[in-house]
């Protein structure tokens, strides 16, 4: 029996004559743990989407960024990452809370590569990760599921120009986004939010 795949897809995969391919991507790239070279790959990334849905099944996709290494593999069934400061509405750990699948897909746009790792997610304190992520809020930690690679053929080879001088880094005074003092936003902003030190640049 398949671990991967459902009625749905093997409707799918008879239609399009698939299904032999399919069996043959699950018994030789599917896995339910990271491997050493799972590691390194997420571990250089300095970005990742993430898939959740809330309680009804209704998804949500955001972007997560970081430098390389803000993914964290803890160990082969076990991956973090940051919640860093945001724009408040928290749909992405808010549907965690309520439901725990995600889905991780991993881009190298440079080397055209990508990792899809799916798994069950919870929201732990800052402290419960040693070294502690500079100024994140909390840590999301995933017990990881299934883990598989894509065909990389559709994605477009992209350059890294510059990394986001918003990213949080030790040592380093993290700039306001500017948005945090318009009009609309800045007198609905949470107490002690930089935005509101006029000083802060």
């Amino acid at each position: 029996m398949s671990k991967l795949f459902h009625d749905s897809h093997r409707s799918l995969q008879r239609q399009f004559d698939t299904e032999r391919l399919a069996d043959r991507i699950e018994a030789h790239l599917f896995r339910e743990q990271l491997t050493a070279d799972d590691r390194a790959f997420i571990e250089r990334m300095n970005m990742f989407f993430l898939a959740t849905a809330d309680a009804d099944g209704r998804p949500n996709c955001s972007y997560k960024g970081g430098d390389p290494g803000f993914v964290r593999v803890v160990d082969e069934r076990t991956i973090a990452f940051p919640n860093y400061d945001g724009n408040g509405m928290y749909l992405s750990m808010g549907n965690i809370r309520e439901n725990p699948h995600v889905g991780l897909l991993f881009i190298d746009f440079e080397n055209t590569k990508r990792l899809r790792v799916n798994g069950r997610a919870s929201l732990a304190a800052v402290d419960s990760l040693d070294p502690r992520y500079v100024e994140a809020q909390f840590v999301v930690k995933v017990a990881v599921q299934q883990v598989f690679p894509n065909c990389p053929r559709y994605i477009h080879k992209v350059q890294a120009a510059e990394s986001s001088r918003f990213v949080p880094r030790a040592g380093v005074q993290t700039p306001v986004a500017g948005w945090k003092r318009m009009d609309w936003a800045v007198d609905v902003l949470p107490a002690g939010d930089p935005a509101l030190d006029p000083e802060r640049s």
